[in-house]
């Protein structure tokens, strides 16, 4: 038997922020799948499946503008940064070019990146910076662009990719599942009696063009939980209440903090975990996310709560209600 397949229509591609589109970023639709029900919703209406006593955890890193213009042989190119290594190293890759070790990219005088070995798999490559962490990214946020894939036809402002909440510098890419959060539903959630907490997971990119997409076995991601976060999901854990991941992103670290069913603090970790649908979750009961492409890992990462033909079938129905997919598209609630 041959697993189902779709292929997302063009025009389903979110090219527009929804404030864009409707006017402010929670204007989102909502899918909601408990068990073998789905319904279908707005995301203004959050609040009727979240309950009070349940723990949502987000993911707070704040997105930096990673994509780079620099000079190679005389000639413009393009490149994007992936993840930070160490002081000086940084992860990325180069566009439409076969960089060589030795070689170099010069985005000013000042600031310069040369290649001096083989990233985690193609095409990264480790980039050394001619500055040190806080000069580079001081360059990095004043000189680059956000990651801007096909589908989005204009080139928005940084802001634009960012969450309401995020306020510690570090994503490549947006953990875009939060994206349609303002204040006013933070505060509807906290007035519920949800308990919310913040991890840090410094996101890499999720496509490398040409259509070739990450492996997370080979492209370790940066985290943080803290003892707060730990002590808040432990509590709920033990008396039987819920915890929320807004994003697979907090799925991965919360997972990879976690040891015989007990959350533990993790400071500047770096996590390989790849959750499908055999691995056992020990932390995180339900989900919130949005809607992936089929080679993503992060589809993958659904069938862990529901079966590969079900979860494509659900697709398939969001297409027929004009679901948008990708970081400014809609929504889906796994409980």
């Amino acid at each position: 038997m041959t697993l189902k397949t779709f292929e997302i229509p063009k025009e389903l591609n979110a090219s527009v922020p929804a404030e864009y589109r409707n006017g402010s970023r929670d204007q989102v639709k909502l899918m909601v799948t408990e068990g073998e029900e789905t319904s279908f919703s707005e995301f203004q209406n959050l609040t009727n499946y979240v309950k009070s006593g349940d723990v949502m955890i987000f993911n707070n890193t704040r997105t930096i503008p990673a994509g780079l213009k620099a000079t190679y042989k005389q000639k413009e190119v393009e490149f994007r940064l992936s993840q930070q290594i160490d002081e000086f190293t940084w992860e990325g890759f180069v566009l439409k070019e076969e960089m060589m070790i030795g070689e170099q990219l010069i985005v000013t005088p000042d600031l310069t990146f040369t290649i001096v070995g083989y990233g985690g798999e193609k095409p990264l490559v480790q980039l050394q910076s001619n500055m040190n962490s806080k000069d580079t990214m001081i360059g990095v946020i004043t000189l680059g662009e956000p990651i801007r894939y096909d589908y989005i036809n204009h080139p928005y402002p940084i802001n634009t990719y960012q969450t309401v909440y995020g306020s510690i510098p570090g994503s490549m890419e947006m953990p875009s599942a939060g994206r349609a959060f303002t204040w006013d539903m933070l505060n509807k959630l906290k007035s519920n009696g949800v308990n919310i907490g913040f991890i840090q997971l410094y996101t890499g990119l999720s496509y490398y063009e040409k259509d070739q997409w990450p492996n997370p076995s080979n492209h370790p991601e940066r985290y943080n939980v803290s003892q707060e976060v730990v002590d808040l999901v432990n509590k709920a854990k033990h008396e039987g209440r819920r915890v929320i991941a807004v994003g697979t992103t907090v799925v991965r670290a919360l997972e990879s903090a976690a040891l015989n069913g007990t959350l533990f603090e993790q400071n500047d970790e770096y996590t390989n975990l790849y959750v499908n649908a055999k691995y056992d979750r020990q932390i995180v009961d339900s989900l919130l996310t949005g809607l992936h492409e089929p080679e993503a890992s992060h589809l993958d990462m659904l069938t862990n709560w529901i079966e590969k033909d079900h979860l494509i079938d659900l697709y398939h129905d969001a297409m027929k209600r004009r679901f948008l997919w990708h970081e400014f598209g809609d929504l889906h609630l796994i409980l």
